[in-house]
């Protein structure tokens, strides 16, 4: 975890300054101290690190405190208490951000009898990963050999085969991971009860979002980190009924670097001039306001042969192709025994291979498209001023072949 400089810019700061009140509870994880802690909030109150789920530390202002209570549960708690005590007229915004779904998933008692049905297995259960780059097969995130007494709160049944005890695992796994979100769930509900009592839903905008996807079995694996779907893909609803018709779909590209534009131009507040991503408000209500996103960069920066053992890579996905480069590289952790692997490459046809179980990188006939996603990759790193790892011989010539499939002469 990298701590965050504070100070910088935001769509926080940028409401306040034009007027709303702001606040946010709950898991802050970018470090805290001075400099770190959350600033341009008119209210904070923050989990330490991950938090716990029961009675959990909270730090604010006030300094640190345990809290009796589950953490779902408080979070919402102290975030509609904070707007139902402001007084005026002025606009409010606050972020409820729960630590919930994260390892080691405990859920409260009350959700414990639910899910105790067998929870079907993911399509790519049985994943043999047969085309994809060593790079991916090292990752230490198996269901069946890597999940730990913590996260499943019991023993294995003796005399099980691995098989199995794999489907054991998984079963113990999604139970408290469903659980955990089923706490979440009451929270949302109770915040839209809330803002229905209140006369405020029709003109509040509401989103829930997460912060990456995760594999709840799909390839064998549990965690997140790699830019496959459903690690890649987050959870993204969005309510303003006195604005955005309801029951719409969006099928172009969204990244969390949207949001923040999103956000202000909703709320008619100007973005900071250094903010990157594109505002999709205009989408939603029939009048984009910019050319809708051609793909998407993604990188992973933590190249972690220790605990996870998820490569670090980066990658471009558009609406069709996915391309991966496992540049294998990271900052090392001295005294460690942490070395660098060969870069490697992964391409998939979305279309044809939605699970991603073929990798084509390597395939003749997807050689054209395959070269044309590389530049379109370099062309989006320079877009953030990121560049290509060493390992993988510089960016393509503007004039050369490789740009030629993009623009021909």
């Amino acid at each position: 975890m990298t701590p965050i400089d504070a100070s910088q810019p935001t769509f926080i700061s940028q409401l306040k300054a034009a007027g709303y009140r702001t606040a946010m509870v709950g898991k802050w994880h970018m470090g805290d101290g001075p400099g770190h802690d959350p600033q341009g909030f008119d209210y904070w109150d923050v989990l330490i690190e991950q938090g716990e789920y029961h009675n959990p530390r909270f730090l604010g202002v006030d300094g640190l405190r345990e809290v009796e209570g589950y953490a779902t549960d408080l979070i919402t708690d102290m975030s509609l208490d904070w707007v139902d005590g402001l007084q005026g007229d002025a606009p409010w915004c606050v972020l409820i951000w729960h630590k919930a779904p994260h390892r080691p998933w405990q859920p409260h008692p009350r959700h414990m009898h639910m899910y105790r049905e067998p929870v079907p297995l993911p399509r790519t259960w049985s994943d043999d990963y047969a085309t994809r780059s060593s790079s991916a097969r090292r990752a230490a995130m198996r269901i069946a050999e890597h999940l730990s007494v913590e996260d499943l709160k019991q023993d294995p049944p003796e005399g099980l085969g691995y098989e199995a005890e794999a489907l054991w695992k998984y079963q113990r796994y999604m139970e408290d991971y469903l659980r955990c979100v089923a706490a979440v769930d009451d929270s949302v509900g109770r915040v839209i009860d809330w803002l229905r009592a209140r006369g405020d839903f029709e003109d509040t905008l509401f989103l829930y979002a997460s912060d990456q996807g995760f594999f709840l079995g799909d390839h064998g694996w549990f965690d997140k980190r790699f830019m496959y779907e459903q690690s890649l893909r987050m959870p993204l609803l969005l309510s303003y009924p006195r604005l955005v018709p309801a029951a719409q779909v969006h099928s172009g590209i969204v990244t969390n670097v949207d949001f923040a534009q999103t956000i202000l131009d909703f709320a008619g507040v100007p973005a900071h001039p250094r903010m990157q991503g594109r505002s999709f408000a205009g989408d939603l209500v029939g009048a984009p306001s910019s050319p809708p996103a051609e793909g998407m960069y993604y990188r992973y920066w933590e190249h972690d042969d220790i605990f996870h053992k998820a490569p670090a890579h980066y990658g471009y996905r558009n609406e069709r192709y996915k391309l991966i480069y496992y540049y294998n590289d990271g900052m090392g952790i001295p005294g460690t025994g942490m070395f660098t692997y060969p870069g490697e490459w992964e391409m998939y046809d979305l279309h044809a291979d939605p699970d991603e179980l073929n990798n084509v990188f390597h395939d003749p006939a997807y050689r054209t498209v395959r070269d044309a996603m590389q530049v379109k990759l370099w062309e989006a790193q320079a877009a953030v001023k990121d560049q290509p790892h060493a390992s993988q011989g510089g960016a393509p010539d503007s004039k050369g072949p490789l740009a030629r499939h993009l623009h021909p002469d």
